[in-house]
């Protein structure tokens, strides 16, 4: 890791342990606590697949109110690259006390009764073509993560996260970025947009993109996804 880096788990840190929904403000508090962690700490995230990981920890701090939180560009594998230092010594943090805030689940974050209420306004399904047609009920190595039923939530557009990684790992120039969301898909800044993949992981990488990199007013992370949507008894399925 990179020297002086402290882990955090996106799923034993940041997921309750029994219900399917993040930790409360006090387990979060004692997560970044113990990390070193203040409310004022500049926080820089970094991790594998073009950092699509710690995107969703970014969301999930986002959540929680944390205002300075940065991804490094391009990951662990753009650090590499460029022959930077790496080790393999586990840093010594002092714990601090970090406030314990309540979640806000208004902004940022989709529920599925907010998808059907959504219905007919963009949407991006940010899942491989295999996955949105269908033919694919989970990604390949992630069988536990599947569903009843493939396809689509309705109306839905196909960007697939990773088009918005070059091939370094890194995100593509604002242009670019423009050139697939705005001009071909048609997405306006002032769209209100609801993200989603299955579980939440690939379409916070979306999200960070629409909100962070190009500016939209108002984009929302479907953390239940395809594994809720294509599990549920009577919601509309596309194919």
């Amino acid at each position: 890791h990179i020297p002086g880096a402290v882990k955090l788990d996106w799923h034993t840190d940041l997921n309750d342990p029994l219900t399917r929904d993040y930790v409360d403000g006090e387990r979060f508090a004692r997560v970044m606590g113990e990390r070193g962690i203040s409310r004022d700490t500049t926080v820089v995230l970094y991790g594998d697949r073009s950092n699509w990981w710690a995107s969703y920890a970014l969301w999930v701090m986002t959540l929680f109110g944390h205002e300075d939180v940065r991804l490094l560009d391009g990951g662990r594998a753009a650090w590499e690259a460029e022959g930077r230092e790496m080790t393999t010594e586990v840093p010594q943090v002092e714990p601090v006390t970090y406030p314990v805030v309540d979640r806000d689940d208004t902004t940022a974050r989709a529920f599925k009764d907010d998808v059907l209420a959504h219905l007919g306004s963009p949407m991006v399904d940010v899942r491989s073509p295999g996955e949105f047609s269908g033919e694919l009920l989970h990604m390949p190595d992630y069988p536990q993560e599947g569903a009843m039923r493939g396809g689509h939530v309705p109306g839905a557009l196909n960007v697939p996260w990773s088009r918005a990684a070059a091939e370094d790992g890194r995100f593509r120039p604002r242009e670019e970025l423009e050139a697939i969301y705005q001009q071909e898909q048609g997405l306006d800044p002032s769209d209100d947009v609801v993200a989603y993949c299955r579980i939440g992981e690939r379409s916070s990488h979306t999200w960070f993109v629409l909100t962070h990199l190009l500016g939209f007013d108002k984009v929302r992370n479907y953390d239940g996804s395809w594994t809720e949507w294509g599990n549920s008894v009577g919601v509309p399925v596309e194919r």
